[in-house]
């Protein structure tokens, strides 16, 4: 029996979820979590075979939660199941020491073969993940400018550049209008930009946002 711990802040998604894998003899959800705090929480007070975790929750969240939980729990397998499709997210979420990473837009025909291949120790990223590692990795970016940025300004700088407003990124972070504008600004300044322009054009030229 593989024991779940569904980590995601909205309950919407934590019942699809529930609903999927109750119908699965070796899958068993034994524990919830609507935040990284809790997460981490319910992570030192039992034992899980895999944790099935969203990158955007309040609190802590994203590829330090990955590296704290690697961290406290070194042995236990993450599967990464997010909204976020680009391949900079896939890439820093493995080398933080997630085991899989599954969009949820195609979680509805990858997920069980994803939770068994991951629970069992071996790695899992979709075909369309792996297509852009290889870029990734064939073309490396080591010295570019957004290799400087921090895990939570590369969030904020992908939102950005994807066409969401500082209010929509706060909404969507669980943050202050007024700190996501101060890593906007940071992210300018290691960057060497000077406008969401300068950032939009720089994010189709490096494969981090698709030409419409």
């Amino acid at each position: 029996m593989i024991r779940i711990l569904i980590a995601d802040d909205h309950t919407i998604m934590r019942e699809g979820l529930k609903r999927i894998l109750d119908k699965i003899e070796d899958i068993k959800v034994v524990a919830e979590a609507k935040d990284g705090f809790e997460t981490l929480a319910k992570i030192r007070k039992e034992s899980f075979d895999l944790v099935l975790l969203d990158l955007s929750m309040p609190g802590r969240s994203g590829t330090d939660l990955i590296r704290q939980i690697k961290q406290e729990v070194p042995k236990l397998p993450i599967l990464i199941l997010t909204m976020h499709d680009e391949s900079q997210y896939a890439l820093r979420s493995i080398r933080a020491g997630a085991q899989g990473y599954l969009t949820k837009e195609s979680a509805g025909e990858q997920l069980i073969t994803a939770i068994r291949k991951v629970a069992s120790g071996r790695p899992y990223i979709s075909m369309a993940v792996a297509e852009q590692l290889a870029l990734n990795l064939a073309t490396p970016y080591e010295d570019a400018p957004h290799q400087l940025l921090s895990n939570r300004e590369f969030e904020v700088f992908s939102l950005l550049v994807s066409g969401k407003t500082l209010t929509n990124i706060a909404e969507l972070l669980h943050l202050s209008v007024k700190t996501v504008s101060t890593h906007k600004m940071r992210i300018l300044q290691k960057m060497h930009m000077n406008s969401i322009c300068d950032m939009v054009q720089y994010a189709i030229t490096h494969h981090i946002l698709d030409p419409l």
